[in-house]
């Protein structure tokens, strides 16, 4: 059996890093770690790691991106993967939005910009309890 997925999804490359490597250092080597640079190719990546039988387990997606915003990308995973716990990071989100991810997407949280490791951290976990 294939180890589950985290994805992160963000438009700035450094965050992705960032995030990428909090994660590793906090999650050790129980997930496989992916990232993707916008919504359509995150929404590629799962469904090719759900060919692949691998089970993403955790999103933890930026609101503000080119082409479909945070909010958006998470309801229509949320449609199709409702068991996917669903994080979003903003820096800019306005409230409708939040309150529409809250609702649709059934998120587990929404973490403002710049994010503290710890509370990051504190969430993933509390998020992976509930899986």
């Amino acid at each position: 059996m294939s180890k589950p997925a985290i994805l992160c999804v963000d438009d700035e490359l450094v965050i992705l890093e960032s995030l990428k490597a909090q994660l590793r250092k906090a999650l050790g080597s129980a997930y496989v770690y992916e990232v993707a640079e916008n919504a359509e190719e995150a929404l590629e990546i799962i469904d090719e790691l759900n060919a692949e039988e691998i089970g993403i387990i955790l999103i933890v997606s930026d609101w503000l991106m080119p082409g479909m915003k945070g909010d958006e990308f998470l309801i229509r995973v949320h449609q199709k993967f409702p068991n996917i716990v669903k994080i979003l990071l903003t820096g800019q989100a306005d409230l409708a939005a939040i309150d529409r991810a809250y609702k649709e997407a059934k998120i587990h949280q929404c973490l403002s910009k710049p994010w503290s490791e710890n509370e990051l951290i504190e969430t993933i976990k509390s998020g992976l309890e509930k899986l």
